[in-house]
């Protein structure tokens, strides 16, 4: 089996969830490092590799978060945060990604530096705007509020966020899902969605599938990332195939958090089996060192999917991506090869 046939020609290649937070390429921190005299581990790429990557399943989905230390870092100052939302764009492009949505959490990315978070989401904005100008793909933001820091905090995050809520396209909440649980946040979803914001909402992922399920009917969540316990639930998964509700599945990153053991484990191949519209995405391929590629061609075969199961996740992602008719209709008309 070639590995093109794992990826369908003739639809476009997209990627739903891609953190830009966790996309900060390992030149780009070794150059900030040295402009802005930080103490980096250290000072090449190979040896900066595993202080930024990783390369044995952690210990869990905050041990993996630890792995961001050094790219929030070097997110010195909003020209920092400009650049890594420009070079996220640049990434996307040169992977042949022909639609993807960018998400980023604006306390995350100001915290180890104290920066503003309005000014975070001002210079990922406009960094994503040059981007888009100078590279022919398509891109859509969407804000996070991350549950770590609770619920005050996100109140901030969302603030920032609403500033430009023209340039955002829906609401994420990621973080401590564990211990920071989504009925915390309904009031702030409540404003995303009278913003006219869609929702998505990691779920599912450390905790069981209540989460899931509050995610849907407590923050009107559409899509759900990473969904693994959802499999635990029958009747969960037979609702998001009646409501259409989507799945971002990661399936390295998934491993790499220790949320399921391993590839084959993945519960990925039972949701399309099901009928559900999961899809394929890389979460934050720096730290995980991989690309869309990757992902469709390396880890889906090792999950145990087909090609076919992989060509249904590249149809769903373009039925669930948060565009427009009009515009899945005009990225349908693009040239592929």
């Amino acid at each position: 089996m070639i590995k093109e046939q794992w990826i369908d020609p003739t639809i476009p290649l997209i990627d739903l969830h891609r953190h830009l937070d966790g996309n900060v390429r390992l030149e780009t921190i070794l150059d900030l490092g040295r402009q802005h005299n930080l103490p980096l581990p250290m000072w090449d790429v190979e040896g900066l590799r595993p202080h930024i990557q990783v390369s044995d399943p952690q210990i869990g989905i905050m041990a993996f978060i630890a792995k961001f230390k050094w790219l929030t870092a070097v997110m010195v100052d909003y020209d920092a945060c400009h650049r890594i939302a420009y070079e996220n764009v640049e990434d996307a492009w040169r992977e042949g990604i022909h639609y993807i949505e960018l998400r980023f959490s604006p306390w995350f990315m100001a915290e180890s530096n104290d920066l503003d978070p309005m000014g975070i989401v001002e210079a990922v904005v406009d960094g994503i705007d040059t981007g888009s100008r100078e590279f022919d793909i398509k891109i859509n933001l969407i804000g996070i509020l991350s549950r770590t820091y609770g619920p005050e905090i996100a109140l901030q995050e969302l603030n920032a966020l609403l500033a430009h809520r023209d340039r955002i396209v829906a609401l994420d909440l990621a973080g401590d899902e564990a211990n920071q649980p989504g009925e915390l946040f309904i009031d702030h979803f409540r404003r995303a969605r009278e913003a006219g914001w869609r929702i998505t909402v990691h779920a599912g992922e450390a905790t069981g599938p209540e989460s899931i399920w509050q995610a849907i009917r407590g923050l009107e969540a559409s899509r759900i990332g990473h969904a693994l316990s959802a499999i635990e639930d029958p009747r969960l998964m037979d609702y998001m195939v009646e409501h259409q509700i989507g799945i971002e599945s990661s399936l390295t990153s998934n491993v790499q958090t220790s949320s399921v053991p391993d590839y084959i484990s993945h519960p990925l191949r039972a949701f399309l089996d099901h009928g559900l519209l999961a899809t394929i995405n890389t979460d934050d391929p720096v730290i995980s060192n991989i690309d869309l590629h990757h992902e469709y061609q390396i880890a889906a075969p090792a999950a145990g999917l087909t090609p076919q199961h992989s060509h249904q996740a590249q149809r769903n992602a373009l039925m669930i991506a948060f565009l427009t008719p009009e515009e899945k209709d005009s990225l349908l008309t693009q040239d592929f090869a």
